[in-house]
C-alpha cells in the first residue's frame, strides 16, 4: 500500500519522433481525494501501473490546486476527482479534470444498503440532483429524500439539517458520508469501484488525446518557428493561439507567455496597422515596413479565427528582383562595356569619365550625338557600371514606331483596351525596365501626345496602362538619346520644354568621328580585327589588332580626309567591305600556302581602298575641296574657332561653353550645323 501512496517516479518527458520505436512516457494521472474516495483510489490504482503513471494525492480543494500548480513541468496530464472537490478543481487548475459519475447501479446498491438500517433515507449529491435519479426513485417507489450541496460548509449544514429532520441514513460522496458518520447517522458511500474505474478509463482517453494534441501543436509550432516570415494565429476574440519566435522578437514579446493573451494588449502599436479585411496591406512596425496578409483560420464556425503573416517589404523586393531577373528576356540585356569605346583623344576620355561618374547616379541622362557615334553603346556601358547592372536594360527607338503602336509598346495595355488587344493585357517596356534602365533612343522623334505621358512617368515614377485606371509603380533610370538639337524642336513647338528639362539633368555629348581623326586608325583596326574573329578565312591572316593596324596604316590619310557623315556606323560598313576583299586574297594560286599570309598581310593601298569605298574619295565628302556658300563658310569658320577652344580646353565642353559664353545646346548645334 505504501507503494501506492507514494508517487512512482517517472522519466522526464522526451521529444520522440513518430518513427522512433522507443516507448513514450506513460500518461500521468493524479487521483485527488480524501477519506473513503482516497482508499478506493488506492485499491484501483494498481490495476493501471502498466498503462499510466498514477499518483494518489490526499489533498482536497485549495490544497489540491496548489499541489498541481507546484508540480510545474511534472504536473499531471489529467486529474480524477469526485463531488465538490472535482467541481472546485475543474475551475481552478489548467489541466483536464475527470469527475466520477455514479451509475444507476451505484445509486440502487447504495440505497438498498441504507434501507437495511432504516426506512428514512436521504440521497445527497453535489450540485442539483440529476433528474434521472429522481425518475429512478419514482419508478421503484423508493421513499428517498433528495438533497444537494455546493461547498464543504454547505455539505455540513445539509447533513445536520437532515439529522434534525429525522433522517436515519445518508447516501452520498465521501465528504457527505464522513459528515453523516460524525453526526451519528448511518452513512453509505455512493461511489463504487466500477464508477471509479470508468473515471480512470476516461482519464486515460483524455490524457492520450491531450498528448496527441500536444504533439500536433509542437509540430505546428516547429513549423511556425522555421518560417522566414512572422506568423500569428488568433481566435475569434483576437487572442493568440500560436505565434512564432520571429514575430515575437519583432514585437518584443515572449512567445510562450503570449498564448491566450489578446494580441492588441501585447502589442498596442498594431492597432492602427492590422488590415480590417482579408488580403494584403502595407504596415510599419517599429520603423520597419512589412506586407501584412490577413486570412481566415480554418474552423467550424464563420468566425473561427484569423492568421496574420508579416513579411518584410525588403524580402518581397528581393524576391521581386530575383523573379524579374529570371524572367528577363534576352533582348533586355546590355552587351557593351565601357572598354569597347575605342579612342584616346581628349573628347573620348571626357566621355569615359562622364560615363563612370554618371553611372553612380540615378539621375536622368541625355546623350547627344550624331547618328552612328555610339549613343546606345554609351548607355549600355553606363548601365553595366551602375547598381542596376543585374536588372533589365530596355531600349526602344522612339522614331521607329507609329504613334499608336509606340504608346502601347511603352505603357502597355489592359485586356480589351482596343481591338486586337492580347488576352490578359500586356506589360509595356517601361514596366519591363523595372529596377533597371530604360533607354529612349531618338527621343526627339517622340510624338507630342506621348511626351506628356512620358513626363508624368519621369515625375511620378508610375505608369498607367492603356485601358487601366490604377497606376503601377516603377523603379527605373531613364537614359535618352538624340541626334537632333532639342532646343530647335522646342522653338518649333515639336518638343515640350518641360520634358527637355526633365531629360537634360545630366548630359553627355559624343564627338563626331571627323572631330577625332587621331582615333580613326585604332578604331578601324579594332573593327577589322573583330571582322577577322568572325571569319575563319581572316583569322589566320589577322591574328591581332596590331596586324590589322599594319594593314590599314597606309590608307590612314585617306580615311582622315573623309568627313564620315555616318560616323562609326559608316566606318564599320567600309571595314566590312575591306574584310570581304581581304578574305578573297587567300585564293592565290601561284603562291605557296605557307606564304599566303604574307600576301594577305600586305598593306592596303589607296587604289584598293578607292575600289572598295569610292565615296571616301568623292570630292563632295572632303571638307577641303567642296565649294561652299558664304553662309556655309561663316559657319565653318565659327565651328573651327569653337573646335580650337574645345581643343585648348582638352575636350572639356563645360569649360568651352564658359569661355565662349554659350550654352551646351548652342555648342552642339554649331558643331552639328558645320558638319552638315
Amino acid at each position: 500500500m505504501k507503494k501506492l501512496r507514494d508517487r512512482v517516479a517517472s522519466p522526464p518527458p522526451m521529444n520522440i519522433p513518430p518513427s522512433d520505436p522507443s516507448p513514450r512516457p506513460r500518461p500521468r494521472i493524479w487521483a485527488m481525494g480524501i477519506s473513503r474516495l482516497r482508499d478506493l483510489f488506492l485499491g484501483i490504482a494498481s490495476e493501471y501501473e502498466g498503462r499510466a503513471d498514477v499518483r494518489v494525492v490526499s489533498r482536497g480543494f485549495e490544497d489540491a490546486a496548489h499541489e498541481i500548480a507546484a508540480a510545474g513541468a511534472e504536473r499531471p496530464d489529467v486529474v480524477v476527482a469526485g463531488g465538490s472537490n472535482g467541481a472546485y478543481l475543474k475551475t481552478r487548475v489548467a489541466v483536464p479534470v475527470v469527475l466520477i459519475n455514479p451509475t444507476g447501479f451505484d445509486v440502487m446498491h447504495a440505497l438498498a444498503r441504507a434501507r437495511r438500517d432504516t426506512t428514512s433515507v436521504a440521497l445527497v449529491t453535489h450540485g442539483d440532483t440529476p433528474d434521472e435519479m429522481r425518475r429512478f426513485a419514482a419508478a421503484f417507489s423508493l421513499d428517498v429524500v433528495f438533497a444537494s450541496y455546493q461547498s464543504a460548509q454547505d455539505a455540513e449544514t445539509c447533513v445536520l439539517d437532515l439529522r434534525d429532520r429525522g433522517i436515519g441514513a445518508v447516501v452520498g460522496p465521501g465528504l457527505v458520508a464522513d459528515l453523516a458518520a460524525r453526526a451519528g447517522m448511518s452513512a453509505v458511500f455512493l461511489y463504487s469501484r466500477a464508477s471509479v474505474r470508468a473515471a480512470f478509463e476516461t482519464a486515460l482517453e483524455v490524457a492520450q488525446a491531450t498528448r496527441q494534441e500536444a504533439v500536433r501543436r509542437e509540430r505546428l509550432d516547429n513549423l511556425l518557428q522555421h518560417l522566414r516570415d512572422g506568423v500569428v494565429a488568433l481566435d475569434a476574440h483576437g487572442r493568440v493561439e500560436a505565434i512564432n519566435q520571429r514575430l515575437a522578437a519583432v514585437l518584443g514579446i515572449d512567445a510562450a507567455k503570449a498564448v491566450g493573451q489578446p494580441l492588441l494588449e501585447l502589442a498596442p502599436e498594431l492597432a492602427g496597422v492590422l488590415p480590417d479585411a482579408d488580403g494584403d496591406t502595407l504596415a510599419s512596425v517599429r520603423g520597419v515596413s512589412y506586407v501584412v496578409h490577413r486570412g481566415p483560420l480554418a474552423g467550424s464556425g464563420p468566425a473561427a479565427g484569423t492568421v496574420l503573416t508579416f513579411q518584410e517589404s525588403r524580402a518581397v523586393e528581393r524576391l521581386d528582383r530575383t523573379l524579374r531577373s529570371r524572367q528577363r528576356a534576352p533582348q533586355f540585356t546590355a552587351r557593351y562595356q565601357l572598354e569597347e569605346l575605342i579612342g584616346e583623344c581628349a573628347s573620348m576620355e571626357r566621355v569615359r569619365t562622364l560615363v563612370r561618374r554618371y553611372a553612380k547616379s540615378d539621375a536622368t541622362v541625355l546623350i547627344l550625338g550624331e547618328s552612328g557615334t555610339g549613343k546606345e553603346m554609351v548607355a549600355q556601358s553606363m548601365h553595366r557600371l551602375s547598381v542596376r547592372r543585374d536588372f533589365p536594360f530596355v531600349a526602344i527607338n522612339c522614331g521607329a514606331f507609329p504613334e499608336a503602336l509606340l504608346e502601347s509598346e511603352l505603357f502597355g495595355y489592359e485586356e480589351g483596351a482596343f481591338t486586337g488587344a492580347r488576352k490578359g493585357g500586356k506589360a509595356g517596356l517601361i514596366e519591363a525596365a523595372h529596377r533597371g534602365t530604360l533607354f529612349l533612343d531618338e527621343i526627339g522623334e517622340m510624338p507630342l501626345p506621348l511626351q506628356s505621358r512620358l513626363l508624368r512617368v519621369l515625375q511620378e515614377r508610375e505608369v498607367v496602362r492603356l485601358g487601366a485606371t490604377e497606376p503601377t509603380r516603377v523603379d527605373i533610370r531613364v537614359v535618352a538619346a538624340t541626334h537632333r538639337a532639342l532646343s530647335d524642336g522646342i522653338e518649333a513647338g515639336m518638343f515640350r520644354a518641360d520634358l527637355y528639362y526633365r531629360l537634360n539633368i545630366l548630359n553627355i555629348a559624343l564627338p563626331a568621328l571627323r572631330d577625332r581623326s587621331t582615333d580613326l586608325l585604332p578604331l578601324a583596326a579594332e573593327l577589322l580585327w573583330q571582322a577577322a574573329c568572325r571569319d575563319p578565312r581572316l583569322a589566320e591572316q589577322i591574328p591581332d589588332r596590331d596586324a590589322a593596324e599594319r594593314l590599314l596604316v597606309s590608307v590612314d590619310d585617306a580615311l582622315r580626309r573623309h568627313t564620315w557623315p555616318g560616323n562609326v556606323r559608316e566606318l564599320q560598313n567600309v571595314i566590312e567591305r575591306i574584310a570581304v576583299e581581304l578574305a578573297d586574297r587567300e585564293v592565290v594560286r601561284d603562291v605557296p600556302r605557307k606564304d599566303r599570309r604574307l600576301v594577305a598581310a600586305r598593306a592596303l593601298t589607296d587604289d584598293e581602298l578607292q575600289a572598295i569605298a569610292p565615296e571616301i574619295f568623292d570630292a563632295s565628302s572632303r571638307g577641303d575641296d567642296t565649294p561652299m556658300t558664304l553662309r556655309e563658310r561663316s559657319r565653318h569658320v565659327e565651328a573651327d574657332e569653337i573646335r580650337a577652344v574645345l581643343a585648348a580646353c582638352n575636350g572639356d565642353r563645360d569649360a568651352t561653353c564658359r569661355k565662349l559664353g554659350i550654352s551646351k545646346t548652342t555648342l552642339w548645334r554649331r558643331l552639328n550645323t558645320s558638319a552638315a
